[in-house]
């Protein structure tokens, strides 16, 4: 399954929504895990991961809710989550935190934008409103790039 192809049926966009919800999974989990395992976080440091895990939370319903629509099943977080802290350090100094942050940012931005991309090109109709799901995925990738703002604005009052 890739986004480089139109979608074809609601299976693929179901299954093209899930890793979106997996992607949100990654971020909520990667930032909890930053803010556990680094006592003393400075404020706009916190804020930002607080900010990530919030925003995270809220992405995963709405994609929940279109895989709802769609009629089919979701990957649950607390599936996600050890698998995520299996394979990830998360003690990590500033730099390395931002960084990650940014690399999440960055990539959620790019599936949605490239998800968009796809529906765009696709002529087979979903069993979902088009115009609500282009919304969400809009919202969502409007968001994602508000995301990366804010991290590459932390960045530069440390540079």
């Amino acid at each position: 399954m890739s986004l480089r192809e139109p979608i074809a049926s609601d299976h693929q966009l179901a299954r093209l929504l899930q890793i979106g919800v997996v992607l949100q999974e990654v971020i909520e989990a990667r930032s909890s895990k930053h803010i556990e395992s680094n006592d003393g976080l400075e404020g706009e440091l916190h804020a930002l991961l607080e900010d990530a895990i919030d925003q995270a939370n809220t992405h995963r319903r709405r994609l929940e809710t279109l895989i709802d629509d769609l009629d089919a099943n979701s990957v649950a977080y607390e599936d996600i989550e050890p698998l995520v802290e299996a394979q990830y350090q998360a003690d990590q100094d500033f730099d390395d935190i931002v960084y990650d942050q940014l690399c999440n940012a960055e990539t959620a931005y790019k599936f949605f934008d490239d998800l968009l991309d796809a529906l765009a090109e696709s002529e087979a109709s979903v069993g979902i409103d088009s115009d609500e799901l282009e919304q969400t995925l809009g919202d969502l990738r409007g968001a994602e790039a508000r995301g990366v703002e804010a991290v590459t604005d932390v960045m530069e009052e440390r540079a």
